[in-house]
């Protein structure tokens, strides 16, 4: 088997989204912080990118609405740091 640099690019982007999760179980991360929704939009973008290659219709549905999921949640937390 071999892996092209999209398939790594999305490999890595698992694994982002893995870590962000583990780290949220183990209360290194809180889910209002920004770098939880960054981590996770990092990992869903870096996925989406070795779907465009080699695509897969459910995994692209999954990975689009946790980036659109993601990127709410940097908008929240941008909207009530400008509210303060």
């Amino acid at each position: 088997m071999t892996f092209a640099w999209y398939d790594i690019i999305g490999t890595l982007g698992t694994a982002v989204i893995i870590i962000t999760y583990v780290l949220l179980q183990v209360g290194r991360v809180r889910s209002e912080q920004l770098v939880y929704s960054l981590l996770n939009a990092a990992g869903a973008t870096m996925i989406l990118v070795s779907l465009y290659f080699n695509f897969n219709f459910p995994a692209f549905v999954v990975e689009f609405f946790w980036l659109l999921i993601s990127l709410f949640g940097i908008g929240r937390y941008l909207s009530r740091k400008h509210d303060r």
